[in-house]
């Protein structure tokens, strides 16, 4: 080919070229999210415009294995705004309970019918198969740290719950988590991938081996 001819060609502006970029970066994460591999924390980025911020994989195991001990076998865990807890629980308990992530990001619709579409601002509005009072616990992670993002986020908890509650949100939550849903701070402190500006603490309403860590 002659230097006109190539002159000839087309050439894609940066903008076009980071987009473009952007779409095989996606092509790739996409293919990469099948087999056990999918249950991987991180697997999917954190997006900070929905507020995700993914627990450490030691955070992950430590709050996996304690909705393990709380529902009991057989058990039936909500794993609200919580996607890393839920990923981890895949990850290392496939068949010793039953499992479903509430999310606002389709993009962890990958995990099929244990994927539910949740959107705080609508907190019942949720599947007929999702029966009130079913889960023997519920996992719950608001994204944001607000009076009313809480509220709402209660709403779903005492809907879903049969009575266990395992609350994680930020230390000055302390005083509405406790009226909005009885639930108190416990010893162990969670720690994510990033460093978060607002320190951030786990609640629970029952007798948790989370308040027996220092």
């Amino acid at each position: 080919m002659s230097d006109s001819e190539d002159e000839d060609l087309p050439q894609l502006s940066s903008h076009a070229l980071a987009a473009l970029q952007e779409f095989y970066a996606e092509q790739k994460q996409h293919a990469d999210l099948g087999g056990d591999g999918k249950y991987n924390v991180g697997i999917i980025d954190e997006n900070w415009q929905l507020s995700q911020f993914w627990y450490s994989p030691e955070t992950a195991l430590h709050l996996a294995e304690e909705a393990v001990a709380a529902a009991g076998e057989g058990g039936r865990i909500a794993c609200v705004s919580a996607p890393s807890v839920y990923q981890k629980l895949r990850e290392l308990h496939r068949e010793d309970f039953s499992v479903y992530i509430f999310e606002y990001d389709h993009r962890f619709a990958i995990y099929g019918e244990e994927f539910i579409f949740y959107d705080y601002n609508n907190p019942v509005d949720l599947p007929e198969k999702i029966a009130a009072h079913s889960f023997d616990i519920v996992i719950a992670d608001p994204p944001y740290l607000s009076e009313e993002c809480l509220r709402k986020t209660s709403e779903t908890i005492k809907y879903l719950t049969r009575g266990k509650i395992l609350l994680c949100t930020g230390a000055v939550m302390e005083e509405e988590a406790a009226k909005l849903l009885g639930v108190k701070m416990c010893k162990f402190i969670p720690k994510h991938t990033r460093t978060l500006g607002n320190e951030f603490r786990c609640y629970v309403n029952y007798d948790s081996g989370l308040d027996r860590e220092l």
